[in-house]
Order: C-alpha cells, then structure tokens, then sequence
C-alpha cells in the first residue's frame, strides 16, 4: 500500500521574512493559536504533501533538493509526518 498525505484546509502555510510557519484556523482539535514553524526541509515537505506524492515520492525529492542519504531522509520524512499527522496538521490520503 502506498502511503500518501494531503494538507490540512483548516491549516494556513504563511512565510513572513525569514520564517515559515504553520497556523491552525479553524478547530481541528489542535487548540487555536498554535503557531508551528517550520525549517527549510520541513516547508519543503509541506509543500510536497499534495496528497499525489507517496512517502517515497517526498523522500526522493528531499534527497535531491538536500544533502541527505535516503535512509536519512526517509526517518527524518516519516517521524516529521508522525508530527503534522498528531498536530492533525496533515489527513492520510486513501487509495
């Protein structure tokens, strides 16, 4: 089964000056106000999570757009998407 992730709507993606950040914007059982920032890989992540690419489609791309090895990539990918999917920031794709 290949396993893919889609974006939260109720999650608004907002760059302001050198930071990224991550606001929950409607209740999602995250309570309102959080404010989760994100690095230069994890923005990357975020932006890839259209819920067409695998986790192995996200991988391969960080390990293209970073200095990483794909095991390191991989770990990092998935305990970053155990994160977002807690925060219920990220809603697993079906099919």
């Amino acid at each position: 089964m290949t396993v893919r992730y889609a974006r939260n709507p109720d999650f608004v993606f907002r760059k302001i000056a050198d930071e990224v950040i991550l606001v929950p914007v409607r209740a999602t059982g995250t309570p309102m106000g959080s404010v989760y920032t994100l690095n230069e890989v994890g923005a990357a992540i975020w932006n890839l999570l259209d819920g067409q690419n695998s986790v192995q489609d996200v991988r391969d791309r960080i390990v293209e757009q970073f200095e990483v090895t794909p095991d390191d990539a991989e770990a990092d990918v998935k305990e970053f998407l155990a994160r977002l999917e807690t925060a219920r920031a990220v809603l697993p794709v079906e099919g």
